[in-house]
C-alpha cells in the first residue's frame, strides 16, 4: 500500500490481529497525523545527524496492554510513515533516559529523526511514569518495592515493544520490517544492552551510548562525592572543582601528542602526572558561588575531586566502582536534561553551602534500597550505611537492573551487530565501565570484532555536550554493517577547540585510538584526513 491507501488504513481495525504471548491488549488507537513539521537535533538523535521533517504524514498507533494477573499497564507508541518520507522498510526503536523508559521529550525527538529518515519508529513507557520521578511507581506500599513494575521497566517491556512494533508494522504495510534497529543513550543505552543480552533476536542492530550497565553501582556512585563531602563536613565551591578540572585538562592534554583542549590519554596516565593536592591554596578569582570574590582551592576540594576520579571505596578500603575521568564536569550546579547536574554539586544560595545530590539518586536510596522507606534521609546516612546499601542494592536489585552479562553468543549467532560508545568526559557514568564490559565480552566471545565495536570519544560529556559532538554517523554505519557487512573502521565527530573553532576528528574502535598524521605528514590537524586509527 502507498499514500491514500495507507491513510485509510490508519484505523484501530487494521491492527486487531495483534497478539502478545503472556500479554493482553487493552486498547488500540490509531491517529492520522498530517503535515507534521519539526526539527530533530543531533543532541536528541545522538547517533544520527540533525534532520528536518517538512509536511510529513504518518500513522500514530498506540497500544496499551497488560500481563494478566499482574495488574500492570504498559503502552507502546509506534509512528508509521505514509508520505514525505515513504517507509524505508526498516524499524527503529528508541530508548529512554534517567528513570524514564521512553515516551518523553528525548524519545520523541529521536523518533522524529527516525521518521524523517523513513523508519517506522517506536517507544514504550515501560509501564511506569514517563517523568524522572520513580517514587510515583517504585512502591506498592511503604516498605514494599514494586518489583513487577521494576522488571517491566528494566527488561520485560523491551521484549514486548519489539514484538508489538513489528506486528503493527506488518499489519499496516502488509509485510514486516526487513531490518530492525535500536538506538539510545544512558538508560536507553542500558536498554539496548539488555536487549542484546536477554532478547538477542529482538533487533538486528543496536547502538548503545553511555550505557548504565551496572545500574545499581551507577546509581550509588552518583552519590559518592556527596558522601565524601558529608564525611569531611566540607562542601567546596563549584569554582574550586572547576579550577581543578581545568588544571587536569591542561596537565594531561598533551599526553596524546596533541594540544586541543581535551584529554585523549588514559585516565590512569593522567592521574599519574596530575596531583590535585598540589593546587591547594591556589587562588580562584571571581568565584560565583562565593559572591564573585576570590577564594583558595581547599584541601577538601582536592579530596572530593580525587575521590570522584578514583571512584567509591568502602570504609574498609575495598574498591567499589570506577571513577569519572579528569575533565568531567563534576561540579555543575544546574540540571539541563537527562539529569546532567554534577555529582559533586553544592547549593550555596543561602550563604552556607550544602550538598546537592544528583536528582536521580535520592529516590534510588529511599525507595529501592532503604527497605522502601520514603522517609529515609540521605543527609543523615553514615559511611557504614552507604556501604551496606550499595551492597544491598547489588544483592536485591542486581538481577533486574544490572545489564552486564558478557555472554553475547546468542546475539552473535542471531546475526546481531552491536555498537557502543562513551564520552570520556561523561560526568555521570564512568566510561571505564563500558570498556570493562567490552573486555569481558572479548574474553567470553573471542570473535568479538565480527559483531561488536566500541568507541570512546574524547571531550564528550554524558551523551552530548562539552567539547565534542555526539557520534552522529554511527546509526548509518550500523545499518551498513547489518545489511552489507561493512563494519565501521572509524567514525566522524566534531571537536570544538579552546579558540572556539570546530575541528574534524575521528573516533576509532577500541582499543585503537586516533593518531595525528598520515605517513608522518599532516598539513592541517583540523581536517579529518589528518587522523588515522592505530
Amino acid at each position: 500500500m502507498t499514500g491514500p491507501s495507507l491513510s485509510t488504513a490508519c484505523t484501530p481495525s487494521t491492527f486487531t490481529n495483534l497478539t502478545l504471548f503472556g500479554g493482553e491488549v487493552l486498547s488500540i488507537s490509531a491517529s492520522l497525523i498530517t503535515n507534521y513539521t519539526g526539527v530533530a537535533p543531533e543532541i536528541l538523535r545522538l547517533s544520527a545527524p540533525t534532520t528536518v521533517l517538512n509536511g510529513a504524514d504518518f500513522c500514530n498507533v498506540t497500544v496499551a496492554y497488560t500481563h494478566p494477573g499482574q495488574n500492570d499497564h504498559i503502552t507502546v507508541e509506534t509512528w508509521l510513515p505514509i508520505d514525505n518520507p515513504e517507509w524505508n522498510g526498516r524499524l527503529l526503536a528508541v530508548g529512554g533516559g534517567g528513570w524514564s523508559a521512553g515516551r518523553f521529550d528525548f524519545s520523541y525527538g529521536a523518533m522524529a529523526g527516525g521518521l524523517a529518515d523513513g523508519f517506522v519508529t517506536t517507544t514504550t513507557d515501560g509501564g511506569v511514569s514517563t517523568g524522572q520521578d520513580p517514587t510515583v511507581w517504585a512502591l506498592n506500599s511503604p516498605g514494599n518495592v514494586n518489583f513487577l513494575d521494576l522488571h517491566n521497566f528494566a527488561s520485560v517491556s523491551l521484549r514486548d515493544q519489539a514484538i508489538i512494533a513489528k506486528s503493527v508494522t506488518a499489519s499496516f504495510y502488509s509485510r514486516p520490517p526487513s531490518y530492525s534497529y535500536w538506538t539510545g543513550c544512558s538508560q536507553g543505552g542500558r536498554q539496548g544492552m539488555m536487549l542484546a543480552q536477554r532478547y538477542p533476536d529482538a533487533y538486528d542492530g543496536i547502538v548503545a551510548g553511555a550505557p548504565a550497565l551496572w545500574l545499581t553501582l551507577v546509581a550509588a556512585s552518583l552519590y559518592w562525592p556527596q558522601q565524601v563531602m558529608k564525611d569531611l563536613q566540607a562542601w567546596p565551591y563549584g569554582c574550586e572543582l572547576a579550577a581543578l578540572q581545568d588544571a587536569a585538562i591542561a596537565a594531561c592534554d598533551g599526553l596524546d601528542g596533541f594540544d586541543d583542549g581535551v584529554i585523549a590519554a588514559d585516565a590512569d596516565e593522567c592521574l599519574a602526572v596530575f596531583d590535585p593536592f598540589a593546587l591547594v591554596g591556589t587562588a580562584v578569582e571571581k568565584c560565583p558561588q562565593a559572591g564573585n570574590r576570590t577564594v583558595e582551592i581547599s584541601h577538601a576540594a582536592a579530596m572530593v575531586a580525587n575521590e570522584t576520579w578514583h571512584g567509591p571505596v568502602s570504609a574498609r578500603g575495598k574498591r567499589i566502582w570506577h571513577g569519572l575521568l579528569p575533565g568531567a564536569d563534576i561540579g555543575k550546579e544546574t540540571d539541563t536534561g537527562l539529569g546532567s547536574q554534577g555529582v559533586a554539586a553544592v547549593n550555596c544560595s543561602s550563604g552556607t553551602c550544602v550538598g546537592s545530590p544528583h536528582p536521580l539518586t535520592p529516590p534510588y536510596f529511599s525507595h529501592f534500597l532503604a527497605l522502601g522507606d520514603p522517609s529515609f534521609d540521605l543527609a543523615t546516612m553514615t559511611r557504614d550505611e552507604f556501604d551496606w546499601l550499595v551492597h544491598l542494592g547489588h544483592q536485591i536489585l542486581g538481577s533486574a537492573l544490572d545489564t552486564n552479562d558478557p555472554d553475547l553468543t546468542r546475539f552473535r549467532d542471531a546475526g546481531g551487530k552491536l555498537i557502543t560508545w562513551h564520552g570520556l568526559w561523561d560526568e555521570l557514568i564512568p566510561s571505564k565501565a563500558t570498556r570493562e564490559y567490552y573486555n569481558e565480552v572479548k574474553s567470553e566471545v573471542p570473535d568479538i570484532d565480527g559483531f561488536f565495536r566500541h568507541f570512546e570519544i574524547p571531550g564528550l560529556a554524558h551523551c552530548y555536550g562539552r567539547s565534542s559532538g555526539p557520534p552522529t554517523g554511527l546509526l548509518a554505519q550500523l545499518v551498513e554493517w547489518v545489511e552489507n557487512g561493512t563494519a565501521p573502521a572509524q567514525s566522524s565527530v566534531k571537536l570544538t577547540v579552546p579558540d572556539g573553532s570546530v575541528h574534524e576528528r575521528i573516533i576509532c574502535p577500541y582499543p585503537q585510538k586516533a593518531v595525528l598524521g598520515q605517513g608522518g605528514r599532516c598539513e592541517d590537524p583540523a581536517k579529518e584526513s589528518c587522523w588515522s586509527c592505530a
